[in-house]
């Protein structure tokens, strides 16, 4: 993690434990464990402690760091409402981000939709997922949760002879009351990442 993403992450820790939530385990959902919290975030076993991030039980890297110390500055107890799933730009403040989300999170998949698909039962099973979706559409479809309160749903058209493979990433109905909508356009943009390396290994 680079000094400028760790300060971030401290600053926002800091500021978690400076006022921290009697129940936080019961927002985000997770474990307390002393004053760690223990969870699932982007497919990984993560731990938030008073001087750090680890997913996996490694430093967690660059910017998911700053998402999910993010994730447990905002989380409030509401519950996650899965439908109906909203597109992005449906996302109140979402117009600035929209161009970026739509090739960071949906185009970058684009080329690699029949990998994807067969990869689907490894993929939803890593961000604890489920292959039929609330809402769904296309030729496959599934829901992950990179974090514990945030869905998204996948939707992939395979290539025909009339029309290219695309990609379409909807959020869970709530998903803005536990992040800031640029926080949210990069948790797309990592889950996509992390569907990717599954397809690809």
């Amino acid at each position: 993690m680079t000094d400028n993403y760790a300060k971030i992450v401290q600053h926002n820790l800091d500021k978690l434990y400076d006022d921290l939530p009697r129940d936080l385990e019961k927002k985000l959902p997770g474990i307390r464990d002393g004053r760690r919290f223990l969870f699932d975030a982007f497919g990984e076993a993560c731990v938030i402690s008073p001087h750090g991030i680890t997913l996996g039980g490694k430093e967690t890297p660059s910017i998911l760091g700053i998402l999910i110390s993010l994730y447990a500055l905002n989380v409030t107890s509401d519950i996650c409402l899965l439908s109906p799933f909203k597109a992005f730009r449906e996302i109140p403040d979402s117009m600035p981000y929209v161009g970026a989300f739509a090739t960071h999170t949906e185009q970058f998949l684009v080329g690699h939709v029949e990998k994807i698909k067969g990869r689907q039962k490894s993929i939803v099973h890593a961000l604890r997922g489920e292959n039929v979706p609330v809402q769904s559409g296309g030729d496959f479809s599934f829901t992950l949760f990179p974090l514990p309160k945030i869905a998204l749903c996948y939707v992939f058209y395979e290539a025909d002879e009339d029309f290219p493979a695309s990609v379409t990433c909807l959020f869970s109905q709530n998903a803005n009351l536990f992040l800031p909508v640029d926080g949210l356009a990069d948790v797309g943009e990592y889950t996509s990442r992390k569907i990717l390396d599954l397809a690809l290994s």
